[in-house]
């Protein structure tokens, strides 16, 4: 999938297994909509991983094994973006701080500098 721009903040995390239905349904429904009315938030896309093994050199290599369930990639204009008022305010909006946040564990915060892309 070719980025929209050349900033991409990656969100990885696990959650408490009891409150996976409502980190879901408030990740998609609540948090996402906010983060996306703060300007220079382009797009924002959720990952769930996939258990994988594979062979590299012929050396079973398996995928996952203690990396976080959920990453989310957000597209951003800027590494700026991050620093606003607009993400703090929208971090900290409805149910998501108080009722999800603190049941997340494991959690990776990467900011990535897009430096080539190559389409067919």
């Amino acid at each position: 999938m070719p980025f929209k721009t050349r900033f991409v903040f990656s969100v990885s995390m696990d959650v408490r297994p009891d409150k996976e239905a409502l980190f879901n349904r408030l990740y998609d429904d609540e948090h996402i909509p906010e983060l996306l009315k703060v300007p220079g938030v382009v797009s924002v896309t959720r990952t769930r991983q996939e258990a994988l093994s594979f062979s590299l050199g012929g050396v079973a290599v398996e995928v996952g094994k203690d990396e976080p369930t959920y990453t989310t990639f957000y597209e951003l204009d800027s590494p700026d973006v991050l620093r606003s008022t607009g993400w703090s305010d929208a971090t900290e909006a409805g149910q998501w701080s108080a009722e999800v946040r603190p049941y997340m564990h494991n959690r990776h915060f990467v900011m990535h500098k897009v430096t080539t892309e190559v389409t067919p």
